[in-house]
């Protein structure tokens, strides 16, 4: 049973077909479309800064860090929710899983300068230690979430949403609200400099070989394309689909841990909305909501629009609550372009 060949068309060579305003690509390589809106997108906001602020856009080196600073920490989710998405399945835990884990990170990397440690008997520790306990976590989250949808039948929606509200009540009963500070150096260096965009980048290549060239990408994509056709095949689905979440749940866990070392604190409060900015991203760069379509190089591109998006309007004057209208209008017009071509398939 095992010797069944996959059909192509579930391959990832069929991922990104359906990037926002796909009919740009033509037959020019994958993601070139979505890559021209980004460009697009990055003179927009390079015209109207000139027009409106006398000011380049793209020319800030300060603005610039902060885009792709961004960038990577969405960037990083948005590689295991597009995984997930490819499944048909939807992770909307990630954004408090960053919470959690951040907190937790924070709290094993406090230095012996702390005023009110959490752990007086724990300071001082190695980096590793805070680091694997934050990815540990959300490995663990994650793993709970794929068991409940495989073994209970839980729809993804369900019970990602459960781990969502209980994952940002474990971080604010942790803390009991307050911040966790006073982190050692060698904790926060991994979220210094460009190292958020190295992690990044080196976790967006290592998920792209794997989607591309690996037996998991085939398998998931398989189960994606069409999940009674992959058990018939003899693919162990639930396997597979505990896997997807549980890789979703520490990459949540990085970023959570990249964003604590970061901004040199973790607090319950982090995280918020960030699991839509990943669903936009990956939306955004091709992945379908319909199953067995996505691609990493894609979810980046999304990634870095959503950025520019942020960080564009906020630059020309825009009300932040605006900007969330906007964000979310974006999302719906990328869902409601995947629908429609989805339709046309079939």
């Amino acid at each position: 049973m095992s010797n069944v060949k996959i059909e192509k068309p579930l391959t990832s060579d069929s991922a990104g077909k359906g990037a926002l305003f796909s009919g740009l690509s033509g037959k020019m390589p994958k993601d070139t479309g979505i890559f021209i809106v980004m460009i697009g997108i990055a003179l927009i906001f390079e015209i109207l800064g000139w027009y409106i602020r006398d000011q380049s856009f793209l020319m800030n080196p300060n603005r610039l860090l902060l885009i792709v600073l961004q960038v990577a920490i969405i960037g990083i989710i948005a590689v295991g929710v597009t995984q997930v998405i490819i499944t048909t399945g939807i992770d909307l835990s990630s954004g408090s899983l960053i919470a959690l884990t951040a907190v937790v990170a924070a709290s094993l990397a406090q230095t012996s300068d702390s005023i009110s440690p959490m752990y007086p008997a724990l300071l001082d520790l190695p980096a590793a230690i805070p680091i694997g306990a934050g990815i540990g976590v959300g490995i663990v989250c994650g793993f709970v979430n794929g068991f409940l949808i495989t073994r209970t039948g839980i729809p993804p929606f369900i019970a990602t949403l459960g781990m969502m509200v209980s994952a940002r009540g474990l971080a604010q009963y942790y803390t009991k609200g307050n911040p966790v500070s006073f982190l050692s150096d060698g904790f926060t260096s991994i979220g210094q400099g460009a190292m958020p965009v190295i992690i990044f980048l080196v976790i967006a290549v290592i998920f792209h070989i794997a989607l591309k060239h690996t037996r998991y990408g085939k398998y998931i994509y398989a189960i994606g394309g069409n999940m009674t056709s992959a058990r018939v095949s003899g693919i162990n689905v639930n396997k597979y689909l505990v896997t997807v979440y549980t890789i979703a749940g520490g990459l949540a866990g990085l970023a959570g841990v990249v964003l604590a070392a970061r901004v040199s604190s973790g607090q319950s409060s982090m995280g918020m909305s960030y699991e839509l900015d990943a669903i936009a991203a990956a939306v955004i760069g091709g992945s379908s909501l319909m199953g067995g379509v996505g691609r990493i190089t894609g979810t980046l591109i999304g990634a870095v629009i959503l950025g520019l998006i942020k960080s564009g309007f906020t630059f020309i004057g825009v009300d932040s609550y605006i900007q969330d209208i906007i964000k979310g209008v974006i999302i719906v017009a990328a869902v409601a372009i995947d629908m429609r071509r989805n339709r046309k398939k079939h």
